[in-house]
């Protein structure tokens, strides 16, 4: 490739890279006014003094801290739940021989390309059946195993030798300890990926916890910022100022194992 290709390809790459971060440049220094909306110009906008006092008002008002708390239990749950849920099957599919199996594996990719949205209504009809309206339940239980993240694994799992495995279980080795012991170590790396993964997508989910809860006590972040879009006007400054601390730790998250995410996506998908 020359110079010249590289030079364009540069420029495409740094043009793309400018349309994905500007928005979130744009949340921050919206949520650094404190009346973004009175001002008539993108000029006065940036001109004009920065102040703190939306964050402050953030944290002190409407049970922010709260749906942080909750945002952070529900994910934290739902990720730990799905490495141990999807390892365990994902296990079961590539290495155990049982009635089914093959049904099993295309049930899973069936509901990996069904729209989360069809299955809105008889969900909330299930959740409403089991009284787990309003509660941690229909946050946490029904997304402890995804396809997903079965799917994810199986594809690291299957390019595993089952050397180590044979031989523990020469010398002894109960079935349990072969999984946890020896199995589930070497799957770290895709183990790693897929908690962050679901971590992330549970932190910015916003239908099924908006369905499932009308208290304050049970909203995650993303339900709660939504009371900042009023029926005649909006608050830009302290919504704006909600976004930034709610995306904080995805970026946080992201900047830390942006590489390990990277190569555990590729670890298995090449392999079959």
């Amino acid at each position: 490739m020359n110079s010249y290709k590289k030079i364009f390809y540069y420029i495409i790459l740094i043009f793309l890279a400018l349309g994905m971060i500007f928005p979130m440049l744009w949340m921050f220094l919206l949520s650094l006014k404190e009346s973004p909306s009175s001002f008539s110009d993108i000029l006065r906008l940036l001109t004009s003094d920065f102040t703190l006092s939306n964050y402050v008002d953030t944290f002190k008002s409407d049970n922010f801290g709260l749906y942080f708390i909750n945002s952070i239990f529900v994910s934290t749950t739902v990720s730990f739940g799905n490495v141990l849920f999807c390892f365990l099957t994902a296990y079961a599919i590539v290495r155990k021989k049982f009635l089914g199996k093959n049904i099993l594996w295309l049930s899973v990719l069936g509901v990996l390309i069904i729209p989360p949205h069809v299955v809105m209504i008889p969900l909330y009809r299930l959740m409403v059946e089991f009284s787990w309206i309003n509660s941690y339940y229909a946050l946490i239980i029904p997304w402890l195993v995804t396809p997903m993240g079965i799917f994810l694994v199986r594809q690291y799992l299957i390019s595993l030798p089952e050397d180590l495995e044979n031989a523990a279980r020469i010398d002894g080795a109960g079935e349990w300890k072969i999984v946890f012991q020896i199995v589930m170590p070497l799957s770290k790396p895709i183990l790693t990926v897929l908690l962050i993964y679901i971590f992330l997508s549970n932190w910015n989910t916003f239908l099924f916890p908006f369905l499932f809860t009308n208290t304050e006590a049970y909203r995650t972040l993303p339900v709660g910022l939504t009371f900042y879009l009023g029926k005649q006007s909006i608050d830009w400054g302290h919504l704006m100022a909600g976004a930034a601390i709610s995306a904080l730790p995805i970026l946080v998250l992201f900047a830390m194992f942006q590489k390990k995410i990277i190569n555990g996506l590729t670890a298995g998908a090449l392999k079959e």
